[in-house]
């Protein structure tokens, strides 16, 4: 037991009784100063690396295209306001191998109005003006009737041929199809080039290497274009889930028990709806053409729907959640009796928010910080990644020295590479730079890396320090609520800021090395993929693991340790070594109290996503009548689905929070109660009548008793 003085020895000694404590020390000193003054070093220089970012980085370049002269496609404002495609003179030109190591197409390209629709050659359109007006919408400028078509070629000015042609991710790529097993451009097998006839599978190989950087763009800009047809209805699924969570809270608070039970028979149920609806769906798909192809042999595609569409896919949703109910049912059954005892303690916490109900919105002030860091660091990264200059190369069709060197677009005509070299051109190939800034622009996207998660640490453990002050107020008062101080969580949050910036910047920055550590092993692992060596892959299997349970260990440390600095007003290292040995001496009740809780507030999480889930599965992907005229028609009705099920998880896990840092802090509290009193007129106990009753304990009130 851990009143033996043997357990004690081994787990630092227990607290004395001390008859002034009445909660939080308000008489306190600044803790870990050294690391508050690198904290706030590291942020003044992450505000200059966000200057650097915004005054050399250009986000046009990830949404235009660019033409061989560096220029933005499409930009409002600008000459080529009207002209959103890009063209290029010669696809086929496309299918050199250098396309997938340079991402750029050794031919001209430049910025029109719409793409070709016909078939057409420069020889056939110069002898016709009407035709030769519309040919020179794909040439350069310059072009005159007056100039013959040898010379017109010679410079470049024009592409030999036009093909019919459809806009990709704005981009111009021949129309392919095809007539039985016949590929076939428009709708013709043939094509004439200028020189001669050609098969139209000829284009093939340019247009698959074009479009191979183009593809992973197309979903993300399909996805781009689902959030703005389906904002609106994703905020107003957002709001429905903090209503829900606040709601929940609020009838937690005068029906803890009944709530627990009904959240999780509700939690119990959606999953078995979840398990019937897979199977009505998988025994719909019986006898269906296709339906019994596997996952394996479809292969990855874009157009995510067509997985549904095949019964392997459903028979793998209805075995994980067989699997996941079955869990639950178990979990339920060994842990019955402990469920009891967490409703009691969830029901000690409602007391206790009940007396500082602000409480419970000090989630949307966390909210608040935390969007300002991830808003700060999306932008810092895409105007870092988008900082590097125009990098122009010479690409020629004839052997040359210079091929694939950098050149000057502005004097490249007269500078001594054009003269050894006459066919080749000085084209726009990609993004680059030399300079010390572009030489250390990885470092600056590490930076910004590790600084979002050092400030999105620090905005979380402000949050439990600042909760864990104002319910350790409402423990350690005589009186309850005559003694609580009014504005317990102001107070709180002053203290922490005024006192432990420094506390909290070292447990924050713990973490962060941890999680960056970790971001690097799955960049590791992600490279190493197509290793054969199998001990690298058995280490790092087993550094990612050892990783996650040192990160899951240390975020453990930072709460208790931010909920002992709240209340003594020490350093993080002395608060850290306090708390972890007052659990280890009472490491039982730990596991059995503490984390029992944690579990069942974790269900009511899930019902909740359970519930915006399945609402947003049938009002998106048009199951129910009623919504088919009223929801959006989008590319992928899963990216509303999946945005609402993972933020409602983020809104309920935030209100949640309150609960279980009440409870977390409150679990402290008691135990360190029972170190410094033993329930005599002298040394009585803090808690509550209930709690005490929960735990067979009483005050002596009769010093004869």
């Amino acid at each position: 037991m851990p009143e033996d003085g043997e357990y004690y020895g081994k787990n630092g000694e227990p607290r004395k009784h001390d008859p002034n404590f009445r909660g939080p020390i308000q008489n306190r000193g600044c803790t870990d100063i050294v690391c508050c003054i690198l904290f706030i070093i590291a942020i003044l220089g992450y505000i200059a690396v966000g200057i650097l970012a915004w005054s050399q980085g250009d986000p046009r370049k990830v949404i235009y295209p660019t033409d061989s002269r560096g220029q933005f496609c499409g930009q409002v404002g600008t000459p080529l306001e009207k002209k959103p495609f890009l063209f290029y003179f010669n696809i086929m030109k496309c299918a050199s191998p250098m396309v997938l190591l340079e991402f750029q197409c050794p031919t001209t390209q430049m910025c029109v109005e719409k793409c070709p629709e016909k078939f057409m050659t420069l020889v056939s359109a110069y002898a016709i003006s009407s035709d030769f007006a519309y040919y020179k919408n794909f040439c350069e400028e310059g072009v005159t009737n007056t100039m013959g078509v040898p010379q017109i070629l010679s410079q470049r000015l024009c592409p030999a041929m036009l093909l019919p042609s459809k806009p990709f991710t704005r981009r111009c790529f021949p129309a392919l199809g095809k007539k039985g097993d016949v590929i076939t451009v428009g709708n013709s097998s043939t094509f004439n080039d200028g020189n001669g006839i050609r098969n139209a599978k000829d284009l093939i190989a340019g247009v698959q290497n074009a479009t191979v950087v183009m593809e992973a763009r197309q979903v993300v800009m399909k996805i781009f274009e689902d959030f703005t047809h389906s904002w609106y209805w994703i905020l107003l699924g957002l709001a429905i889930a903090m209503i829900i969570s606040l709601l929940f809270l609020i009838l937690l608070r005068f029906l803890a028990g009944i709530m627990v039970w009904i959240m999780i028979g509700m939690l119990v149920a959606v999953i078995g709806y979840g398990i019937f609806h897979c199977y009505m769906e998988y025994a719909a798909l019986k006898g269906e053409p296709g339906a019994n192809v596997t996952i394996q042999d479809l292969g990855f595609q874009t157009d995510f729907t067509v997985y549904l569409q095949i019964r392997q896919t459903w028979l793998a949703f209805i075995i994980i959640l067989a699997i996941v109910e079955v869990i639950i049912i178990l979990l339920l059954i060994f842990l019955w009796k402990r469920i009891l005892i967490a409703i009691a303690l969830i029901k000690e916490a409602s007391r206790a928010i009940g007396h500082m109900f602000c409480s419970l919105f000090y989630p949307l002030f966390t909210f608040l910080l935390l969007a300002v860091v991830i808003i700060y660091w999306g932008v810092t990264a895409v105007f870092l990644s988008t900082s590097n200059q125009a990098v122009y190369k010479i690409f020629n069709e004839t052997n040359c020295d210079y091929s694939r060197k950098t050149c000057d677009p502005a004097n490249y005509s007269t500078s001594p590479m054009k003269a050894q070299c006459p066919d080749s051109k000085c084209l726009f190939a990609f993004y680059g730079g030399e300079t010390p800034y572009h030489k250390y622009l990885i470092a600056l996207q590490f930076y910004n890396v590790f600084l979002f998660f050092w400030c999105a640490n620090f905005v979380l453990g402000l949050g439990q320090m600042t909760l864990a002050g104002a319910f350790a107020s409402y423990y350690w008062a005589a009186k309850k609520p005559d003694d609580i101080p009014a504005f317990p969580v102001f107070s709180s949050l002053g203290r922490s800021l005024r006192y432990h910036t420094g506390t909290l910047a070292f447990g924050s920055l713990i973490l962060s090395i941890i999680q960056i550590i970790r971001v690097l092993l799955e960049y590791l692992d992600h490279k190493l993929k197509g290793a054969q060596n199998k001990f690298a892959k058995f280490l790092l299997c087993c550094l990612k693991c050892c990783f996650w349970c040192l990160e899951k260990f240390v975020k453990f440390l930072n709460r208790n340790a931010y909920i002992m600095a709240a209340i003594y007003g020490k350093n993080f290292c002395t608060s850290a070594r306090d708390a972890f040995f007052l659990l280890m001496r009472n490491v039982i009740r730990v596991a059995v109290l503490d984390k029992v809780t944690d579990f069942i507030l974790f269900l009511g999480k899930l019902l909740i996503v359970g519930l915006l889930g399945v609402f947003s599965f049938f009002f998106f992907s048009g199951r129910v009548k009623a919504f088919q005229n009223t929801a959006p028609t989008l590319n992928y009705y899963w990216v509303p689905i999946l945005t609402m099920v993972v933020c409602s998880y983020l809104i309920a896990h935030a209100f949640f929070s309150v609960y279980s840092m009440c409870v977390d802090t409150l679990f402290l509290c008691f135990l360190e109660d029972l170190e410094r009193n033993d329930g005599s007129p002298e040394r009585p106990y803090m808690m509550s009548e209930k709690l005490l009753k929960i735990l067979k304990k009483k005050n002596k009130t009769d010093p004869a008793q």
